[in-house]
């Protein structure tokens, strides 16, 4: 898999949160080789024993639950461990979500359907925002005491962890709560990282403009997934096949960001190599 990535003109890979442990040898073997090098592992990396299926929310670090906070704290560590033992510089992770009912699929429908100026879809898109506002606190809270206690491991071994911007409603951190949590999570070891299809999806959906919050967050910016969504929420896409405007979001790219390419397994090599081209083309090639 290391290989066919490396063929393919790339440097660098992620470990993604789809990563068996049964995998970890041949890696591990290939990174030691100097076959590829790792830019960054997506929480939880590896996979817990059993879980045979990508699972980024498998454990929670906001989950109500001790067990499944302590569950999502001792695969964070693992992951965090393991980014350290492959010299990559970046754990991905999810910060949490809120135990409320979902909406980010009928409203996805509603505006696949052409209702999103209706006054149904408004009303649901206030509901969904005070019903989140008034539960997110503890949610939040329960988060940060345990990023706070990764932390010190992230330090010792220099690595950043970077808080990915998510694109269910449901899902922390809310765009309006970023500046708080850098604040409150001053270390320099939490940074900002950016997927531009999540990101997208919520501006199809009229919740934010995905520049001007990543305009916001450019101070802790440290990389980005990059891929595309097709109207109104199928992400995962080529670059230049759908709704995210890259060229609007080129003024907060530095050459020093970490730039992942996050594709749908179902894309064809030629369907990839014009993606990244559109990307480069663009952003430049740093």
């Amino acid at each position: 898999m290391l290989r066919e990535i490396r063929e393919l003109g790339f440097e660098y890979a992620e470990l993604s949160h789809g990563t068996r442990i049964s995998l970890l040898p041949g890696i591990i073997e290939a990174v030691g080789a100097g076959e590829i090098k790792i830019s960054s592992l997506h929480n939880f990396c590896p996979l817990p024993m059993g879980v045979n299926h990508s699972a980024p929310n498998l454990f929670r670090l906001s989950a109500e639950k001790p067990t499944e906070r302590e569950s999502a704290l001792r695969y964070t560590r693992k992951t965090i461990e393991m980014a350290g033992r492959l010299g990559a510089p970046l754990v991905v992770l999810h910060y949490g979500s809120i135990d409320m009912k979902e909406y980010t699929d009928k409203l996805l429908e509603m505006v696949a359907r052409g209702e999103k100026e209706t006054s149904k879809y408004q009303k649901l898109c206030e509901e969904v925002s005070k019903k989140r506002e008034a539960l997110k606190e503890p949610y939040i809270e329960r988060a940060n005491e345990l990023l706070g206690r990764v932390l010190p491991e992230a330090e010792s071994l220099g690595l950043k962890l970077g808080i990915e911007n998510r694109e269910a409603l449901e899902e922390l951190p809310f765009e309006s709560d970023y500046g708080f949590l850098f604040k409150n999570l001053a270390s320099p070891a939490f940074v900002y990282w950016h997927d531009t299809g999540h990101a997208q999806i919520k501006e199809n959906l009229g919740f934010i403009h995905h520049a001007f919050h990543l305009e916001a967050q450019r101070e802790r910016l440290f990389g980005f997934h990059i891929h595309d969504v097709q109207f109104p929420g199928r992400d995962h896409c080529a670059p230049g096949t759908g709704t995210v405007d890259f060229t609007a979001l080129k003024p907060m790219v530095k050459p020093g960001h970490i730039k992942v390419f996050e594709f749908s397994p179902s894309l064809t090599v030629e369907e990839l190599k014009q993606g990244v081209a559109h990307v480069k083309g663009i952003w430049g090639t740093e």
